[in-house]
């Protein structure tokens, strides 16, 4: 089956947050994609709301054998089903964990530059932003991570917890084997709890795809929590649904009192059927997907070398989200991007949000049919002509 990934829908009926803009601006923003689901999804919600009955619902044995089953088929590795608590949405269950296994005043470990809502999440609790800032090389354009200032930060008795995104958000870098076990073994040693968000895991082009943390040496699981979910890969953040993985049995607890008791645990009517048809059926649909974003990267790509050539692309074997350092042209990116959606009504995302050097970065969303990258291309290149 040959899936739709042209048609252009601005959802503005739809109450769509990305789509809140003006009328002839280009939003490329918010890591929502344009593309309509799967409709194998589409139609799993119809049978759904067709059935008229909307009461009270339990977490089904199906609804986790879907999940593993989706993770030994795409990624090689197979959860436990009994490591499986449901919770509604991956961020909900960040802010979770931080209140129910850290303290007011605590630190909270993250690597800059980085998701900014995981900042609000620890904030937000009263606890302390504490970050191991990627290491930027300019002349590679790649990051990497700096093991002595991770190792540092968290032996510092007052971090308890490390919040890591893999696939890493916004730079794109899948983390090998070896970092992740490193990260877990220094987490393990300090007994720092590591929480990884892997809600961008599915949308990979390397050969290998990602690595689940959960996937990891038994030895190193102890403080391991993982956070997945079908809404980056299928386009569906509003089912509100997501799969907490938690290897240790003490652990899970904790995690599964503090999502039960602040009312996380409990799904809508759609969540549990949008999950598994997503999971069961989705496999076909997200290969397509994989194959339009990089026909949709490489547009860009080709268009800003030639147009463009003072914007360098970090590159990335993850998410449809491409993160450009735009040191060459600006050093206030907040002034540059304000001016390309004046000049031009296109909208990207200024990287300093991300914190860390995130100041001399922006990122753009490309899960969009053809027509409007191209439309964005154009306007990012008057815009930046214009600044210049």
């Amino acid at each position: 089956m040959d899936y739709d990934f042209e048609t252009l829908n601005k959802k503005r009926a739809g109450n769509s947050a990305k789509w809140d803009v003006g009328q002839n601006e280009l939003p490329m923003t918010i890591a929502d994609m344009d593309f309509k689901t799967a409709p194998e999804i589409i139609q799993a919600l119809q049978d759904k709301i067709s059935m008229g009955l909307f009461g009270y619902e339990e977490i089904p044995d199906e609804y986790r054998k879907a999940v593993a089953d989706w993770y030994e088929t795409e990624h090689h590795v197979r959860p436990h089903e009994d490591w499986m608590v449901f919770a509604t949405g991956v961020v909900p269950s960040i802010s979770s964990a931080v209140r129910r296994l850290t303290s007011l005043g605590d630190n909270v470990l993250v690597q800059a530059p980085v998701y900014n809502v995981f900042y609000n999440s620890i904030v937000n609790n009263g606890r302390h932003v504490v970050s191991n800032d990627l290491v930027y090389d300019q002349a590679n354009h790649q990051y990497s991570i700096n093991f002595d200032d991770l190792e540092k930060k968290m032996s510092d008795p007052l971090t308890n917890m490390m919040i890591l995104c893999n696939p890493h958000n916004p730079v794109g870098k899948i983390w090998t084997v070896d970092e992740l076990t490193k990260i877990a073994a220094l987490s393990l040693k300090d007994d720092v709890k590591l929480f990884s968000d892997e809600i961008h895991g599915d949308v990979t082009f390397n050969e290998k795809g990602y690595n689940p943390v959960f996937g990891l040496e038994e030895k190193y699981l102890k403080n391991v929590i993982v956070a997945v979910s079908p809404s980056k890969t299928f386009n569906v953040a509003a089912l509100h649904a997501s799969t907490v993985i938690v290897p240790d049995a003490n652990l899970r607890a904790q995690v599964s009192r503090s999502l039960n008791s602040e009312e996380l645990a409990e799904p809508n009517l759609v969540a549990v059927p949008g999950t598994i048809a997503a999971y069961t059926k989705g496999h076909e649909w997200l290969q397509q997907l994989k194959q339009k974003v990089l026909e949709n990267r490489k547009l860009v790509l080709d268009f800003l070398a030639e147009n463009v050539p003072d914007i360098k692309w970090v590159r990335g074997d993850a998410t449809y989200l491409l993160w450009f350092d735009v040191s060459k042209i600006t050093e206030n990116v907040d002034e540059l991007t304000d001016f390309i959606r004046k000049d031009t009504g296109l909208i990207v995302t200024p990287g300093d949000v991300y914190g860390g050097d995130g100041q001399h970065f922006i990122r753009m969303n490309i899960a969009s049919p053809t027509e409007m990258i191209q439309d964005g291309l154009n306007r990012l290149q008057k815009g930046i002509n214009d600044y210049k």
